[in-house]
Formats: C-alpha cells, structure tokens, sequence
C-alpha cells in the first residue's frame, strides 16, 4: 500500500529539478555588477565603460563582440533588476572565495579607475562584499 501511495506520488506530484547556473549566467550575474558600479557615481564615464569591456573580455576569455553582447545582456538584466540579489545569489552557488575574491576587486577597479572613489562606489563594494560573505580585510 504504502509503495503503491509513493509511486502516485512520484508519477503526479514530482518536483522539479534544482536548476544548473551556466557559465552564461555567471557571467551575465558578474558583468551586471560591473556596470551597476559605472553607474554609481551618476557619471557613465568612457574610461569605466572601457574598463568594464577590458574587464570581462580577460575574465571571461572572449572576443570584443562576445564581450559586447555579453554587457548588452547584463545592462538588461541590471537594468530590470530590482535588488543585487539574482546576482549574488548564482554567484554564491557556483564560485569559490578566491572567485568571489577577484569579482571584489574587478569591482574596486572600476571604482578607481576614474581616478576618484565616490561614497555610493564605496558603498556598493562593501554590499555586494557582504552579500558575497567575502571579508572586508
């Protein structure tokens, strides 16, 4: 009786899976934070717009047009997003400290590379550090 109660279950009422994170996710989930930070300042430089594609071609091993499309996808994402959350969330599943670690300061770099750390920058290093569990030291 009771095997015969688990396979209605099993049959009927499955479910689902836990989803995989693709390489194409992380990666959408990291450049959306990198171009969350070119904006925090309220001044989209061209010098942190070019730091970011320099960024995610060398991380990420692409082309200039992989790199390209990839920061189109992630502005969209960024742009629709309401929290940091869908980012760090499939970042904390799939990467590593040390992983986590060089996201932190790939974000710190854009930050500084306009020769000057505005407070929301700042800001927004420490958040998503914190979000990430990596330590502020």
């Amino acid at each position: 009786m009771l095997n015969q109660i688990r396979l209605f279950f099993d049959e009927h009422i499955k479910l689902p899976a836990p989803e995989e994170t693709s390489a194409e996710q992380l990666q959408i989930a990291s450049a959306a934070l990198l171009l969350e930070m070119v904006t925090m300042d309220d001044k989209i430089e061209a010098i942190e717009q070019e730091a970011v594609s320099s960024l995610v071609q060398q991380r990420f091993s692409l082309t200039p047009e992989q790199a390209s499309t990839l920061s189109e996808m992630a502005e969209q994402q960024r742009k629709e997003s309401v929290d940091y959350y869908q980012f760090t969330s499939l970042i904390n599943k799939s990467y590593n400290l040390d992983q986590k670690i060089e996201l932190i300061e790939s974000l710190r770099e854009i930050a500084f590379v306009d020769g000057d750390l505005d407070m929301h920058e700042e800001y927004l290093v420490r958040k998503i550090a914190d979000l990430l569990y990596v330590p502020h030291a």
